[in-house]
Order: structure tokens, then sequence, then C-alpha cells
């Protein structure tokens, strides 16, 4: 791997389901010398997908590192699933990535996930490269694919190539820089190609293109305005530096176009990546906030920096056990050193550090600044946590993960593999933080919640493949959430003998609604703090008002969307007053005053797209309007009709099957979580009545 920073590149393949991030992944190692035969999905033998449960499904379900070279440059590459249901991976990828190669099907175009991997690369400003793949697809249309990022994504898409052949005659690319033609041989797994003048019948579009090209990197790039004026043209030299600036600040996309699968446009793409994309030091000064002071401070991506770095996954190695996923940013992370956790205000020894190339491991005695790789044998560290230099403890903003918005009950088959079942669940949730596993009060039951039908059939065969934990399920269901929609203000008094003893306080807690996605928040008054007698007790009441949160006030489902503030405590006596008053009298507090702000359920909606032949548009709307769903737009994407809607999750069991049916298996959907709205009144009925 390049030991100089500027010669790193830290990129994630991320795309909708099915464009084929795998695939182009695969081929890229291949050409790269990593691997020297390269493995298809469909016969499920790519290096990223090695979990059995992707092997089988041909689908790619936790991201995979891995580390190759080209041209003198380190490349550390992350291959992210697309399904819907294992987004967080893409989050946390994205997370610690310097660049992005989003993959975009040229048939499919911009498709729902696209829009949301391309919405996380935005929230991290991670610079990108589009790559159209599939143009040896019948109906790939390279020219439309690029309009769509465009129009729907907003973005600054430049292409850099123009496809030579048409869908099953697609032959190579024409590359803008050079003005030369590139086709590639097949029998020679695309390594041999022929770098020669463009086809007659391109010329002119090229021109046109490439005068395109070169006036858009004019506007956008001082540095050549000048000589782009005085010439009208820019040479080679004189615009790939351009394009690289640009694209590093985030104004401009590289547009790309090849068919990982039948081995063309993944050596430009390749170039694309080591020319375009930033290096770590590219990146601006990472943020982070000083534990003592809790001011921002800065830390520059170089080794002589103190040491900041973000714990930002955790798998299971079935050798050496839990693998802590590092990104370095600042400093050295060096093995037999102490690194600082500041979550939880201890050392953590680094007894082991590996590179990963997918499930095999290299190990290294160091990770410097820009790195990225995995470290063994920590004893207290969870996804998002910060490992940084004890002198000048900071920690980074952790990683935010969405909302489950399915769950099932689980149990074990036997009640001497209980205990196996709660530590195998407990591994689980400390790898993936959308699998929560919480203790139903009224039921007793073992409740696993996550991110769809998918990924809880997910967990469950890892439960019993990896953890050798056999248990038995409930049906899935859908996730509800509870909110407030008004304010109200509630005194409390919490007056009990427990265990021979009397506990008594009150508490005055004012609930109200905030605007949706703005998560629970726990406030507490200056005037309240003021009248503690022990400071302790803040997080005691903290932790009373957090409980009350977690298990609602209708039907033990989570609270969100609003705000809770403590406003007055009344001490009955001091001796009485103790941490089990204020806890208690926190939550049943809580439960009062949320029952007055007006409760209501809330549901997940998806975001749904239908494709399907003209003639079953009526079938397909018929059935929405079933299933209580919102079109949101209709448009023709060759001959076929696209449908855009939005549908309450719960409508959506068995969809796959009842599609099928409405068009004679003619029509397909994708579909992605939205956001949470309230649920109509005969809903919420029913919900109550379970």
């Amino acid at each position: 791997m390049a030991g100089n920073l500027d010669k790193v590149r830290n990129i994630g393949i991320v795309a909708h389901i099915d464009a084929g991030k795998t695939t182009t992944t695969e081929r890229i190692l291949f050409y790269t010398g990593k691997i020297h035969k390269h493995g298809d999905v469909h016969d499920g033998n790519t290096t990223t997908d090695f979990m059995v449960q992707e092997r089988e499904r041909g689908i790619t379900i936790q991201s995979a590192a891995i580390s190759c070279e080209w041209d003198g440059y380190g490349i550390n590459i992350i291959d992210t699933p697309g399904h819907v249901d294992f987004t967080m991976e893409v989050e946390r990828s994205l997370r610690v990535l310097d660049g992005a190669v989003c993959v975009f099907c040229a048939v499919g175009g911009v498709q729902p996930q696209s829009e949301t991997v391309w919405r996380q690369a935005d929230r991290y400003n991670v610079p990108r490269v589009a790559f159209v793949n599939k143009m040896d697809r019948m109906g790939a249309d390279f020219r439309r694919v690029t309009e769509e990022l465009r129009t729907k994504l907003k973005a600054c898409a430049c292409p850099l190539e123009l496809p030579i052949g048409k869908e099953e005659n697609f032959q190579g690319v024409v590359d803008l820089i050079s003005m030369k033609g590139i086709v590639y041989d097949e029998a020679s797994e695309g390594k041999n190609f022929t770098v020669g003048e463009i086809p007659d019948d391109l010329k002119d579009e090229a021109e046109l293109a490439r005068s395109e090209l070169v006036e858009k990197v004019a506007d956008l790039d001082e540095g050549v305005m000048e000589a782009f004026l005085e010439k009208g043209d820019l040479t080679a030299e004189e615009l790939v530096p351009a394009i690289r600036r640009q694209t590093v600040a985030g104004r401009l996309v590289p547009v790309l176009c090849g068919t990982s699968l039948k081995d063309k446009g993944v050596q430009p793409l390749l170039d694309a990546i080591v020319r375009y994309l930033p290096s770590p030091g590219d990146r601006p000064p990472v943020e982070a906030t000083d534990l003592k002071s809790g001011e921002k401070v800065l830390r520059k991506q170089e080794d002589s920096e103190l040491l900041t770095s973000l714990v930002f996954k955790i798998a299971t190695d079935p050798y050496v056990g839990r693998l802590f996923f590092v990104r370095v940013y600042g400093g050295v992370l060096k093995k037999g050193a102490n690194a600082y956790n500041p979550r939880t205000r201890k050392r953590e020894r680094i007894m082991k550090i590996v590179r990963l190339f997918a499930d095999d491991q290299i190990e290294v005695d160091q990770l410097k600044a820009g790195d990225i790789g995995a470290v063994v044998g920590l004893k207290d560290c969870t996804t998002g946590d910060t490992l940084c230099a004890e002198m000048k403890p900071c920690y980074l903003e952790r990683i935010q993960a969405p909302q489950p918005v399915m769950f099932m009950a689980i149990e074990p088959k036997s009640s001497a593999d209980k205990d196996k079942l709660v530590e195998s669940m407990k591994a689980l949730a400390a790898e993936d933080p959308t699998c929560q596993v919480r203790e139903d009060e009224e039921t007793g039951q073992t409740i696993l919640s996550g991110m769809g039908e998918l990924h809880l059939e997910i967990l469950v065969d890892r439960l019993k493949r990896e953890f050798k934990c056999m248990a038995n399920t409930g049906k899935p269901m859908v996730s509800y959430l509870e909110t407030v929609t008004r304010e109200a203000t509630e005194s409390f008094m919490f007056d009990r003998e427990l265990g021979g003893k009397r506990h008594a306080v009150e508490l005055t807690l004012s609930v109200k609604a905030l605007e949706r996605g703005a998560g629970a928040k726990v406030e507490l008054s200056r005037e309240f703090r003021n009248s503690l007698p022990d400071a302790k007790l803040e997080d005691v009441v903290r932790q009373g008002l957090e409980d009350g949160i977690a298990t609602g006030v209708l039907a033990r489902y989570p609270m969100t969307d609003l705000q809770v503030t403590a406003v007055k405590a009344t001490i009955v006596d001091p001796e009485v007053s103790d941490e089990v008053a204020f806890r208690s009298a926190a939550m049943m507090g809580f439960r009062e005053a949320a029952l007055k702000a007006g409760p209501e359920f809330l549901e997940p909606i998806m975001k749904l797209e239908i494709t399907t032949p003209p003639e079953s548009v009526g079938e397909v709307l018929g059935d929405l309007n079933a299933r209580r769903g919102t079109v949101l737009n209709m448009d023709m994407r060759g001959d076929l009709q696209i449908v855009s809607a939005r549908v309450p999750m719960a409508q959506m069991f068995g969809y796959s099957t009842a599609i099928r049916s409405l068009t004679k298996g003619r029509a397909g959907y994708s579909m992605e979580p939205d956001q949470f709205e309230l649920t109509p009144k005969n809903v919420k009925e029913e919900i109550l009545s379970r």
C-alpha cells in the first residue's frame, strides 16, 4: 500500500440494489492484480460477498473493506449494500470515507435507493464520481441517466466519456479528455484494449460533448478561465487538475460508463478514482469536541497530529473474535499502545491491528492518518466511539442509526438456550445499531427489531449459523412509534414504601411536541438543577425520563419527536427524597404528562417505485389506493410506466406476491423508508385493541 498520504484514496462503492456494485468492485480487484480470477454475483463466488447469506441470496448484506493499488496509488475500498434494509452499512461507511463511486444502472437510472445514498453522501460532503453500469443491457441510455443525475439529484453531472455502440453492441468508450476511442477485447476479459481514433459516426457528438465539458469546467474553475478565454479550449494537462479541484470541492460530478459484467470501462474508472477523488489530505480537518471544555477543535489529517480515530463498525470473526473497524483521522494508532475512549473515560490497549481484504486479514504494526483498518481486543467499545490521545481527549460526532421499522418476538427453543440467545443477540446489536433487542414488560417476550423483513430474516439466520443458537420466532410486525401533539405540564407526587423504607418526592414535568424527525430530547431546567440536593440526581432523573420515553404511554412503543423538561423538584425530606424516589417519579410523572399532551401513534411510511407495463397501471393504482397509498408521480421510462408513491409499511406485507399476480409477473418494485407519520383514527383504534 502506498505510504504517501497524497497517494491514498479511501472510497466507497454505493448504489441502488442490483446496479452492479459488487461486480464493479470484483473487476477493480481483478484489474489491479489483487485477484487473478474474478468471481460473479450469480455464481456466489465474489470476494466481498463472503458471508453465506450473501452468496445464497446474491446480495451484499454488510460492507466489506479491501485494499488494492493502481498506478502507484493505494486504494482502500468499501463495497456497501444496496438493499434498503441495510442502509446503516452505507451510512457508517460514508461517514469515514473521503470519496465515493456511485454506480447507476444504465436502464434503471436514478432509482429510490440511489437517491438515498446520494443524500447520505451529501450529508457527509463526500465527493463523488458516477459510473453508469450495464451499458450492454437492452434499454441502456447513458444520456438519459446523466440527465436524471442533474434533474433528480441536482448534481452538476459532467460526462468524461461517451459510449461506443449501444446495448449488446457496446464496445467501449470515447475518452473526452484525450479525445481517443477505447475498444475492449472480450476474449482477454477486458485486460486488453485498443486506444485509437474516435469512430466517424461519433466525431461530431464527441466534439460537442468535449466543448460542453471544457466550458462547464472553465465556468466553475477560475484557475483555467483565462486559458479558456484565450484559446477557447483546454489541454488535458489543464483540464484534469481543474476537474479534480471541482470534484474535491463537491461542485462537479464526473460521469463515466461501462459494463462491469462484460469487462468494459473499469480501467478508466480506476484512472478517475486516482485522478479526481480526494486523498485524506485534500479533505478539510475533522471537527471534534474537546472532552473537558466542550469546545470544537480541529484535527488535521496528518501523522504529526494527536491521535483521533473513529470506530465505525464492529464485526465478529470466527477465528480472532471481535473486529473493530477504525478510521484514523489524525496521529498514528500503534500496536501495543494505549488509546483513550472518551465515552467510557477508560484506556483501551491496542493488542493487534490488521488491514482487511474482505474476510482475510494482514497484521500490521500501525495505522497512520488516513488509514482504514481494524483493531482486535478492545474491551468496552461500541459503534461510533472515538479512540484518541489521553493527554487531550476529544470525541467525534457519533453515527446516527435510523429507527427500526419492524419487529418480531423471539424465544429460545429450550430453556437451556436462553442465556446463549441473550448473549448472541447482544453481540448482533453491538455489530449492527439498527438491530435492537428489548424485553416486553407485560408479556416477558424478547423483541428483536430491525429495518425490514429481510433484515430480521438475516439476523435470525445468523443466530442459527454463526452463533449456533436455535430460536422460535413470531410473525414480523410493524414497529410503530408514539409521540405527543401538544404541550402539557404535570406535577407528580411519588410517595411509596418499598422494602420497609419510604421514598417520596414531587416533580413538575413539561412535555411538548417537536417537528417530525427531531427525536426525543430531555432537558433539566436551571431551577430544577439548583433544587437538587445532590448533582448525581441529574443523571438519575435523566435515566428515569429516558426509560419513560423508551416504554411509551399508549402501547409500549418508544416515543419520539417530543421534548420533556424537568421544571421543578419539591423535596419532601432529604432522607426519603432519594435516588429511587427521583427515578420513579421521573418515569411515572412523564407518563402522566405525556397522556395529557395528546399522545398518538406514528407509523413508518415507505417510498415506493413501481415499474409496470402501461396496460397494468389501472390495477396497480387500484391496489395502491386500497393500501392507503398516495401516488406522487407517474412517468414513462422507455415503454414502461414508472409509478412513484408513498404507502404505510403496515400495508406492504406480501406485496411482491400481490404485484406479480396483478401484472402477470411483469412488474417490479423497490421501496425505502421515507418517514414516520401520524396514524389515522381507525388505525390507532386497531392498534389499541390488540
